[in-house]
C-alpha cells in the first residue's frame, strides 16, 4: 500500500513518523521549527492531532474528570485544561502542513470527531491516526473510514475481541488500506510492557501492514521491532525536552530522532534473507582463515610431524581437515619455512 507516494510493505523501509503532539507549547513558531527539525533529521512525515478541548471533554472537575495520579505527567489538571494546554489551534493546520510539504515531509493527523475529520478531509490528508483512546469510537473510525484513505491505528487499551471489533467496523465501512500499530499506553510506556511479539501476530492475524507506536525512552524498542515486522514507527517529538510541553517527557529530541531513522533502517537492511555460505563481499576474507603451513625448514624426505606443520593464518595452504592424514607423511621437495602446505608437496 501507498501513503502519497510512499510505500509501506514489508519490502520497504520503515515509514517514520514524528508525533508533534501538544510540544509546540502553544507557539506556532515552534511547531514550525519542529517540522523542520523532524525533515532535517530523516524523518517521513508529520503528524498532529485535531481536536479542541470541547470536542474531546467537558470542563468538570469532579471524579475522573480530575487527574490526582501523583505518577502522572498530567497531575493536578482536569481534562479540558490538559485538552487546552495541548491542543492545536485548528487555524495552525494549514500552514504546518504547509510547511511540511515544502520540507518533503507528509502531514496529516489525528482526529478526534466527526467535524475534526471534515476540517481534514478540506485540507487534503494522505492518511488518518487513529488513537489507541479512539480505536471504541465507533462513529469516528466509520466516518474515517468512508473516507478511502489509509487508516492507522493504534491498540493500546484493547482487549483481542476489541481489536477484532474494531478491524471490522474499519473494513465494513471502507477503509481497504490499515495499519495496526502496537501501542502501550502509558506515558512513558517501559520496555517490559512493550511486548513487541505481539507485532507478527498482529499482522498474521489482521492480514495488514503493522507497526509501533511507541512511548518507551530512546529508540532501542522501536530498531528491534522492524526485526519482528514493523514498517509504521510514531514516536513523540520535540526541539528540547528540558524546554517541557505536554508530551515532552517522552518525547525524542532531534539526534534521537535522525538516530531512529538511521537505525531502524539499518536495521531494515540487515534483515536480508537466508543466507549460508561465502558472500561476494567475504572472499576477500577466505585468505585469513586458517590452513596448514610450514613452519620450519625441512628437507626433501622428511616427515611431516606437529614440529614442522601447524594450523596457522592464512589460509591459502591446506585445509585443516587434513592435519591427522599428513602427519607422518615424507615430502617430496625442501620446503622453507612460511610455505603453504600443497598435495603436490606430500609423497
Amino acid at each position: 500500500m501507498k501513503i502519497s507516494n510512499i510505500e509501506i510493505s514489508s519490502s520497504y523501509k520503515p515509514f517514520i513518523i514524528a508525533e508533534m503532539s501538544g510540544n509546540h507549547n502553544q507557539s506556532l513558531d515552534k511547531a514550525l521549527a519542529i517540522v523542520d527539525a523532524a525533515a532535517d533529521a530523516g524523518a517521513h512525515a508529520i503528524k498532529l492531532q485535531t481536536y479542541t478541548a470541547d470536542t474531546l471533554t467537558i470542563d468538570a472537575s469532579h471524579g475522573l474528570f480530575f487527574i490526582e495520579d501523583k505518577t502522572s505527567l498530567w497531575k493536578g489538571k482536569n481534562l479540558y485544561q490538559l485538552y487546552q494546554d495541548a491542543y492545536t489551534p485548528w487555524e495552525w493546520h494549514k500552514p504546518i502542513f504547509d510547511h511540511a510539504n515544502k520540507r518533503g515531509l507528509l502531514a496529516f493527523s489525528t482526529p478526534f470527531d466527526d467535524s475534526a475529520v471534515d476540517f481534514l478531509e478540506a485540507l487534503g490528508v494522505p492518511a488518518y491516526k487513529i488513537a489507541s483512546f479512539e480505536n471504541n469510537h465507533y462513529p469516528l473510525l466509520k466516518k474515517v473510514a468512508a473516507t478511502g484513505k489509509p487508516v492507522i491505528v493504534s491498540t493500546g487499551l484493547s482487549t483481542l475481541s476489541d481489536l477484532e471489533e474494531t478491524v471490522k467496523v474499519l473494513r465494513d465501512s471502507g477503509c481497504k488500506d490499515l495499519i495496526l500499530l502496537k501501542c502501550t499506553s502509558s506515558y512513558p510506556a517501559s520496555p517490559e510492557n512493550t511486548n513487541l511479539l505481539t507485532i507478527p501476530h498482529l499482522a498474521e492475524l489482521f492480514n495488514c501492514h503493522v507497526g509501533l507506536s511507541d512511548h518507551t525512552m530512546g529508540i532501542g524498542a522501536a530498531v528491534a521491532s522492524v526485526v519482528l515486522g514493523a514498517r509504521v514507527i510514531e514516536k513523540h517529538f520535540t526541539l528540547s525536552r528540558a524546554e517541557g510541553g505536554v508530551d515532552s517527557a517522552f518525547s525524542l529530541e532531534p539526534e534521537e530522532l535522525k538516530a531512529l531513522v538511521v537505525e531502524t533502517e539499518r536495521a531494515f537492511l540487515s534483515l536480508g534473507k537466508i543466507q549460508y555460505g561465502i558472500q561476494q563481499a567475504e572472499e576477500k576474507s577466505l585468505r585469513f582463515k586458517r590452513s596448514l603451513y610450514i613452519i620450519k625448514d625441512i628437507k626433501k624426505d622428511d616427515l611431516l610431524t606437529e614440529e614442522n606443520v601447524r594450523i596457522i593464518r592464512p589460509g591459502d595452504g591446506l585445509h585443516p581437515r587434513f592435519w591427522e592424514l599428513i602427519l607422518g607423511k615424507k615430502v617430496n621437495q625442501d620446503i622453507k619455512r612460511g610455505t603453504a602446505l600443497k598435495w603436490g608437496m606430500i609423497i
